[in-house]
């Protein structure tokens, strides 16, 4: 009999952190008959491919330049066998309990094409960064359990039917990690499918992060292509999931009025414009809950530290619906990379526009 679950775990140079995540898999209760493990090598210069093959039922290596996870992770579909796909990143140790509490979903709610989870408060990576970032999206997935209007492919599930008829990741337009997971989401909305976000599916994510990589990602990675794809669709006053409810877009606007304000302050050499700085009690006040939270995870000090990291996160989200707003009117919507381009002016409209099987690629079945 097929199993129920095919876990995908897309990697690239995986050796340091993958054999945490594949341990967290084996470990899991849901008996290892009812579910399947295909690892994707996405042209790793390390041992992934070695490292996978004593863990996992497929592996599938790819060769050449690494694609990003949107391909990889399709190429794991092709691969597996289960009614639902279960998507892990290389990075997320599951609970014991992730894979049994997809499964239960899944057998006793027909209605539901998709389910995702939460990181959970325990992230081991050191420093304020690393746990301030890794809290706040736990904090914001506990705290909007329900129905969702997009999809996380950190620990998230979805049936295969659906993910199929949705047109699975769109590889030609994410070929890095981007928001390549949301945009699937909306799709299967779109299709009259509901998804669900269940608090209590959690992973506990081992990244590390920096200033650094955190404005990268929250800008050039995340906060544009979602404006510009929000843009594109037509929704960016209808979305109201996660960080897009109205206070989220009110904070953001008030947090750049009042930068705005030291700004001026700075150049009129008037420091009554400093006043503005008053509006952002507004953000203070309405995090309030937040900042509670850290304060019990982590101490008061933390909570303290951790307030101008939060005024930096809504200006970059203000930096980046700006910039999404002009890219998409200058620029238009965005295009797929330059090689996809040329194949669909060649006539190529198969998916995806790279077979699947390309030279020196193939799978690796394990027994």
């Amino acid at each position: 009999m097929p199993p129920l679950l095919s876990v995908v775990v897309p990697a690239y140079n995986g050796t340091r952190l993958l054999p945490r995540t594949l341990d967290a898999l084996y470990a899991s209760d849901l008996p290892k008959d009812c579910w399947e493990l295909i690892v994707v090598d996405d042209a790793s210069t390390d041992g992934t491919s070695e490292l996978a093959s004593r863990y996992a039922d497929v592996v599938v290596r790819l060769s050449g330049r690494p694609r990003g996870p949107a391909y990889a992770r399709n190429r794991g579909f092709e691969a597996a066998c289960g009614e639902v796909v279960v998507f892990v990143d290389a990075d997320v140790c599951v609970h014991p309990d992730t894979l049994r509490r997809f499964a239960w979903i899944f057998a006793r709610e027909s209605e539901i094409a998709a389910v995702f989870g939460s990181y959970d408060s325990a992230p081991p990576a050191p420093g304020l960064v690393s746990q301030y970032r890794n809290l706040l999206h736990h904090y914001h997935h506990q705290q909007n359990g329900g129905d969702a209007e997009t999809f996380w492919a950190g620990c998230g599930a979805v049936r295969a039917h659906v993910f199929e008829e949705a047109g699975k990741y769109d590889e030609w337009h994410f070929p890095r990690p981007q928001i390549e997971d949301i945009e699937l989401g909306h799709r299967i909305r779109s299709l009259g499918y509901r998804i669900l976000l269940r608090p209590e599916i959690q992973g506990t994510h081992l990244k590390h992060w920096t200033l650094k990589n955190v404005i990268i990602t929250d800008v050039k990675e995340r906060g544009i292509p979602w404006m510009r794809l929000l843009l594109t669709e037509g929704r960016t006053s209808t979305m109201t999931s996660l960080n897009l409810k109205t206070i989220e877009k009110v904070n953001t606007a008030l947090v750049g009025l009042a930068l705005l304000s030291v700004l001026l302050a700075a150049a009129l050499r008037q420091p009554r414009w400093l006043g503005g700085l008053a509006l952002l009690l507004v953000p203070f006040v309405t995090n309030l809950d937040l900042y509670e939270f850290y304060r019990r995870q982590r101490g008061l000090f933390f909570a303290l530290q951790v307030l101008p990291l939060h005024i930096m996160y809504y200006f970059l989200n203000g930096c980046s619906a700006i910039l999404g707003y002009l890219l998409h009117h200058t620029v238009g919507a965005p295009g797929p990379a330059p090689e996809v381009q040329a194949l669909a002016e060649l006539g190529v409209k198969t998916w995806p526009p790279i077979p699947a099987k390309a030279k020196g690629s193939g799978w690796l079945r394990n027994g």
